[in-house]
């Protein structure tokens, strides 16, 4: 039986208090499930925007997706968590991934460190959360018992081991740093290689009590009656796939809503993603899609 599908939306654009209300209510409006903010200078502050959204909205759930752990000493992260899913009614999900932008480490005067390091970093602060945040003698103590679900976002080894250890959303993402581009960059990942880190993960997961939902990440909702032009004009950017590879790929969706509907529920039995989140610019047009899937 496959898990019915959740969506959620990464909300980007904070322009003044009224307008994000506005926002995370028609998000609600369109049947998203989870309201998620990312971890990025120059964008929202996670926690504080998650209160509002949360205040805004009676159904949703509201999430970091994920946090840059290198932002974070833990036991101040692991307050952080608690008041916010006490303040929400115990509906946080607490995202977590190393980081990948070293101009943002370098302008709050944080140390970055080479990807081992980072990845020591998520795995101390994994640890340290997991345990205060199950501590009921840890104060403030969050709504959720025994913690916040938490999930793990990342594609590499060392991350997938932790996520397949302590997490119960293990989210992919589907891109890497573009070779020869700006730092933070991304292009996508084929299919083959998404399923790749899909199966290392359950490889690393074979021993878990209950399975983690697994989550992707979709990087543009382009909505057209021709597939195969919409692949290639989007190709044509130098994105990391090229035509055919773009009509395959699971951070893409193309086509008319019935047919992206037919993608994800292909998707979830090839990959198991049954957890589809999309960015803030794609969320009116995705909404026709949730209502197609309403209930699978």
């Amino acid at each position: 039986m496959p898990r019915p599908f959740r969506f959620g939306v990464t909300l980007l654009t904070l322009d003044t208090g009224p307008a994000w209300r506005a926002t995370c209510r028609r998000a609600e409006e369109l049947g998203y499930d989870v309201l998620l903010v990312p971890d990025h200078l120059g964008w929202p502050a996670p926690f504080p925007a998650l209160v509002a959204a949360a205040e805004a909205t009676e159904r949703p759930r509201v999430g970091t997706f994920v946090l840059n752990a290198g932002f974070f000493n833990p036991a101040l992260l692991a307050r952080d968590a608690a008041t916010t899913d006490l303040l929400t009614g115990g509906r946080l999900e607490l995202g977590l991934g190393t980081g990948y932008v070293k101009a943002e480490h370098d302008a709050a005067g944080l140390p970055f460190g080479t990807p081992g390091e980072r990845v020591d970093h998520l795995e101390h602060t994994v640890r340290e959360v997991d345990r205060l945040l199950g501590d009921p003698e840890q104060l403030p103590r969050p709504a959720q018992r025994p913690r916040p679900p938490l999930m793990i976002g990342g594609n590499g080894p060392r991350v997938l081991r932790l996520a397949a250890r302590y997490a119960e959303i293990a989210a992919f993402t589907g891109g890497r740093q573009a070779p020869g581009k700006p730092e933070g960059t991304l292009e996508l990942l084929p299919a083959e290689r998404v399923a790749e880190a899909v199966a290392a993960y359950h490889s690393y997961a074979a021993e878990r009590a209950a399975p983690a939902e697994l989550n992707i990440l979709v990087q543009r909702v382009l909505v057209t009656g021709d597939r195969r032009a919409a692949a290639r004009e989007f190709a044509g950017h130098g994105v990391g796939v090229d035509e055919e590879q773009a009509l395959e790929v699971p951070t893409l969706l193309i086509g008319t809503p019935a047919q992206m509907a037919e993608q994800l529920r292909e998707r979830r039995e090839r990959y198991g993603f049954s957890y589809i989140t999309v960015l803030e610019t794609g969320m009116e047009a995705f909404g026709p899609v949730i209502e197609e899937l309403k209930g699978s």
